[in-house]
């Protein structure tokens, strides 16, 4: 640390206070030769001077400050630099003044801070300077200066040294103006948007040997061969040749690497010297110069305003059409998007520059101009555009190209010869076609136009129209990244729905769903068949969106599928279901996922045709709305319940017996909800839409979504709307089954009679042997009464009633066994059966297909 801040502090002694104050009063000792030899002498002597310094330090404490220690109160003492070379870097209002008190304020306090206490530790200052201050003022002691405690000493004094060096600093360039050769460097160091004048800056009166001599003498001879070969320009082969302001000022900035910025503008002045400048030529280039400055900032702040307007939706077309806004008129008469085809279905562009025999097609996007009547390419029209053409060219090169008048330019008018004439006809004459890149791919070109009454393009606007496009470019590819995940997500979606309504004659159904405009969500529904002409009606929404809220939907209508199957109750289901929703989660907190399901909603309803009872229950989904026959709409008091995953209470349901007719209505909240709206608007709505009776399950949906469907869509909507049927009760027979054997002949002979009547005579043998079955085994295994029931629906249902909470096991029957074949007889003649259980007991039915109905 020593060596480094020794060198340090060498070089800036060297660099910013010897040399240029040997330069400024001309001593004899810059007119040597060999003044390279005079800068490593300077700094050589500042070295054993810094060092002497730091000896005498060390002896003065009495050789108990260790190494480190030197190198933090060195280091303080460099850090007195940190600020004026800050403010000269990036404040072009600092003055030399202002650095030179904020130096001497820093450093006084560097010494009254660190180094005066360093000797009073060491003896050669009494101890009460430390503890009671100077005179005896107890808050200008000096390492708890005006009460500052809990700081170790160096940080202390680097805290108050910085303080008193920047407010020297900012207050005396505050008060004193700077000169005019200040605020000229200060430009050069510091705005970076304002450019130099160039040509004007020097009035060169030196030639390429005096400066080459110049840069030998403080340089080296191999050193200015160095500086005259990483010269860019064109270097004079004669030594008398003028030196141009370029090389100047390259040898300038060479020099000041190995002497310092001030004592290289030193040399340089007094090598050049400056002209003087008539007041006349001053005004000229102060107009030139504020010119200059108006127009970088009127571009500025169009770039500014354009891309704050580009970009602002997801959507590619939109965001292409708000690149044609924000460039006209400002910019441009008139604007052209073309991009490829792909990038507009959201697909990766597979333009890479390469332009093929055929030329590069690309569709017209947008279209935006002062008329709309210019005779371009019409909006989704697909262009192939000639490899000669600036398009195609611009594809090619990945570049801008400028073309300042259309009719000199043949390969624009070969793709289309007739439409150019009317353009030019038209009065537009200039053209600068600007690639839109983004993420290593070409998405297309923009096209800007101007017409008569605007001057041509210049070279100077083509970088003003490729930054333009790079920034529309950006936001087109995530227009197109959203495009293609949204389309993903809506297809694996509506893939995880059901494509079709299954086949059930306890409901008429319908149904509406509408994913959000601006991400996927979660919302999804199900129409599921039960046992003896009942139906499961359901309704979900999965927290978040896109694909993760898609595929957890999916997930979990597949296990409400798994779960009905068993014929739960609601309640149960809904419990079954949070207990799979807190396990998957579990085992994703343990694989270190962030995605959770914890938060998904869900309403689950059975209703049955024959006895019109339907039983709901609801994990936070919002309550179903129930139409009755007269119009009458009431929200249903189903209790709420807790979402999914979150666990620790049960659900519970409520049963109730619907009229014929009533239409069950089921929703997400995204029908019902708005930003900045209360929901029981939404309620409200609600219930005056369906509020109109006798409207089909259909006309219900439409009606709903045209009352309640917002302009901009945020969430999804799912909609599912159930009206009410009832079984006849010419399509019931029921029997009370003795527990005789003998029983079970007249429950047949029954039976075959009813089936006389329905009609399915064909059924009648079968349907024996089924009953046969599942009665005997009911008396043999169950507990009575023991009931049969038939349903003549869309199937042929066999139900058999017992008090027994056992359920039979279809199993294969070894060839000497006696029992186990009448289920396997059962399971064979049927198309499909099964065991649900009842508050008092259990019912074993079986169903067959209908003669005449779909798929029998």
């Amino acid at each position: 640390m020593i060596t480094v801040e020794t060198i340090a502090l060498s070089t800036m002694v060297s660099n910013s206070l010897v040399m240029p104050l040997l330069l400024r009063g001309k001593s004899r000792l810059t007119h040597r030769d060999d003044a390279a030899g005079l800068v490593l002498g300077i700094r050589r002597a500042a070295i054993v001077l810094i060092l002497l310094l730091g000896y005498a330090y060390f002896r003065l404490t009495g050789g108990g400050r260790g190494l480190a220690s030197i190198g933090l109160v060195s280091f303080a003492a460099v850090a007195q630099f940190a600020p004026a070379i800050l403010g000269g870097l990036f404040w072009k209002n600092g003055t030399r003044w202002g650095v030179l008190v904020g130096l001497v304020a820093g450093f006084v306090m560097w010494a009254y801070t660190l180094l005066l206490p360093s000797f009073a530790e060491s003896g050669l200052l009494p101890v009460s300077f430390l503890d009671e201050g100077p005179f005896g003022i107890w808050l200008l002691r000096p390492q708890q200066l005006f009460g500052l405690t809990g700081l170790d000493p160096v940080s202390h004094a680097m805290f108050w040294s910085a303080l008193v060096n920047i407010g020297g600093y900012v207050t005396v360039s505050l008060v004193v103006r700077p000169s005019a050769a200040e605020r000229a460097q200060a430009v050069q160091f510091v705005d970076i948007l304002a450019e130099p004048v160039g040509e004007r800056r020097w009035q060169a009166r030196t030639t390429v040997g005096a400066l080459q001599m110049m840069l030998e003498r403080f340089l080296g001879r191999e050193g200015a061969e160095r500086v005259v070969r990483s010269y860019s320009g064109t270097m004079p082969e004669s030594p008398e040749a003028a030196a141009s302001p370029d090389l100047i000022h390259h040898a300038e900035a060479q020099l000041s690497g190995s002497v310092g910025a001030a004592s290289a503008r030193l040399v340089v002045d007094a090598l050049v010297g400056e002209e003087q400048i008539r007041p006349d030529e001053v005004m000229e280039m102060i107009g030139e110069a504020s010119q200059r400055v108006e127009l970088i900032r009127q571009r500025l702040e169009f770039l500014y305003d354009a891309t704050s307007a580009i970009g602002t939706t997801l959507d590619v077309t939109h965001t292409a059409e708000e690149l044609t806004q924000a460039a006209v008129p400002r910019f441009a008469d008139y604007v052209t998007v073309d991009l490829a085809e792909p990038v507009l279905r959201g697909d990766e562009p597979g333009m890479n520059g390469s332009v093929s025999g055929g030329g590069t097609r690309m569709r017209r996007a947008a279209v935006g101009g002062i008329r709309e009547d210019v005779p371009f390419f019409s909006l989704g029209e697909l262009i192939t555009f000639v490899p000669s053409s600036p398009t195609a060219r611009t594809v090619e090169s990945g570049q801008a190209i400028l073309v300042p008048r259309l009719r000199d330019s043949p390969g624009w008018q070969e793709v289309d010869q007739a439409r150019a004439q009317r353009i030019l006809d038209f009065g537009i004459h200039s053209l600068i076609t600007a690639p839109l890149p983004a993420r290593g791919v070409l998405l297309g070109v923009a096209n800007f136009w101007r017409a008569d009454g605007s001057d041509p393009f210049e070279q100077d606007d083509l970088s003003l129209a490729a930054e333009l496009a790079a920034h529309a470019a950006v936001s087109l590819d995530n227009a197109r990244r959203y495009t293609r995940e949204h389309g993903m997500a809506v297809a694996l979606q509506r893939s995880l729905l059901p494509r079709a309504l299954p086949e059930q004659n306890a409901v008429d159904v319908a149904y509406r769903y509408l994913p959000a405009q601006e991400g996927v969500g979660g919302d999804w529904f199900d129409v599921i068949p039960l046992p003896g002409a009942r139906v499961a009606l359901v309704m979900g929404d999965v927290v978040g969106h896109g694909l993760h809220a898609a595929a957890t939907m999916g997930r979990l209508r597949t296990a409400v599928h798994n779960f009905s199957s068993l014929d739960p109750p609601p309640d149960e289901l809904l419990g079954h279901l949070d207990e799979l929703v807190t396990l998957t989660d579990q085992e994703a907190a343990a694989a270190g996922s962030e995605t959770t399901i914890t938060g998904a909603t869900c309403l689950y309803a059975i209703y049955d045709s024959v006895s019109r009872s339907c039983a709901i229950a609801r994990a936070g989904h919002p309550a179903p709305a129930l139409a009755h026959p007269d119009g009458t709409v009431e929200f249903l008091d189903v209790p709420s319940g807790l979402p999914l995953g979150i666990g620790g209470l049960p659900f519970e349901s409520i049963e109730l017996r619907l009229p014929e007719g009533s239409r069950l209505v089921l929703f997400t909240d995204g029908l019902i909800e708005r930003r900045g709206q209360d929901i029981d608007i939404g309620l409200r709505l609600l219930r005056e839409t369906l509020s109109g009776a006798d409207q089909s399950p259909e006309q219900t949906c439409d009606a709903v979504l045209d009352a309640l469907l917002p302009e901009v869509q945020s969430d999804d909507i799912a909609l599912l709307v159930a009206r009410t049927r009832v079984l006849g009760a010419g399509q019931i027979a029921e029997w009370d089954v003795e527990s005789d054997p003998a029983a079970v002949h007249r429950v047949r002979a029954a039976v075959s009679a009813r089936l006389v009547e329905w009609g399915l005579e064909s059924l009648a043998d079968t349907t024996e042997l089924i009953l046969s079955e599942l009665i005997t085994n009911a008396m043999r295994y169950g507990v009575g009464p023991i009931k049969v029931r038939l349903l003549h629906d869309r199937l042929l249902t066999c139900e058999v009633y017992d008090r027994s909470l056992t359920s039979p096991h279809l199993r294969y029957a070894a060839t000497m066994d006696e029992g186990g074949r009448g289920l396997f007889l059962v399971a064979q003649l049927t198309a499909r059966w099964g065991t649900r259980y009842t508050e008092d007991g259990k019912v074993i039915w079986a169903e067959q297909a209908v003669p005449g109905t779909p798929g029998s």
